[in-house]
């Protein structure tokens, strides 16, 4: 997207899990739109100030805050942080996630429970900190991102693809509730992305594109861009939708 104009100026975000790939982008992609930036991650405080160091050193503002999102009380801390740097919070953006690969009969509670807790809790926990934030302020924007597989079906992953639809739910029936508060939300739905992934974390199994009719797999700019149009002032009367970002590997209807 060009820097055409700093339409965010003034507007504060949180995006969640923004250390690495398309939290990211995302994070510096709305800094650079004139948002200031809470950088959140779990426990990697050193890749979070590198990204608050990058959009400072392009003229940004930005704090990192690391945060547990499953922990309702580490997310009242971070919210608390982000009132003290800036002021209230207009946008969130809900990255975070866990991946996981596993049989469904062995699929145990602990591990259900692992997955939800980030993938479902922690958004339940940054949108009633949030949201009440965004009505002090006159409206806000939320987009969460979910993930293919919840529409197409993967074996292995049935726990995640729950959460995620779970979260889609989620959203929606915030862009209903708190519309007249003039709270927009929608959900970005992620295809085949080439981003990094951790050491421990299961791999995609996606190394070529043969049936992405645009030939090529996304990068986190592209999910980065989506995210700077639905927050921003050209986006006005679009909520409670489910946009995806695949290539038309996936075509809804």
């Amino acid at each position: 997207m060009a820097d055409q104009v700093n339409e965010l100026e003034g507007k504060v975000a949180i995006v969640s899990g923004s250390a690495r790939n398309i939290g990211r982008a995302t994070a510096i992609e709305l800094a650079r739109a004139g948002a200031s930036l809470v950088v959140n991650a779990r426990e990697s405080k050193d890749l979070c100030d590198e990204v608050v160091a990058e959009i400072e050193g392009a003229g940004g503002k930005a704090i990192a805050c690391l945060a547990d999102i499953s922990d309702a009380d580490a997310v009242r801390t971070m919210v608390d942080e982000t009132i003290e740097a800036f002021g209230g919070v207009d946008i969130l953006v809900n990255n975070a996630a866990v991946r996981s690969n596993i049989p469904f009969l062995d699929i145990d509670q602990a591990e259900w429970a692992r997955i939800a807790a980030t993938c479902l809790q922690g958004t339940l926990n940054l949108s009633r900190a949030c949201i009440p934030l965004m009505i002090e302020r006159g409206g806000g924007a939320i987009v969460s991102l979910a993930g293919l597989s919840s529409y197409k079906g993967s074996a292995g992953r049935s726990h995640v693809m729950a959460t995620k639809d779970g979260l889609m739910g989620l959203t929606r029936g915030l862009a209903i509730e708190f519309g007249e508060k003039n709270i927009r939300a929608n959900s970005a739905v992620v295809g085949r992305f080439d981003t990094e992934r951790s050491a421990n974390a299961p791999q995609s199994g996606y190394t070529t594109e043969p049936d992405i009719p645009l030939g090529r797999m996304g990068v986190s700019q592209d999910m980065a861009d989506l995210v700077r149009f639905l927050v921003g002032p050209g986006s006005s009367y679009i909520s409670g939708q489910t946009i995806h970002v695949n290539g038309a590997a996936y075509c809804p209807h």
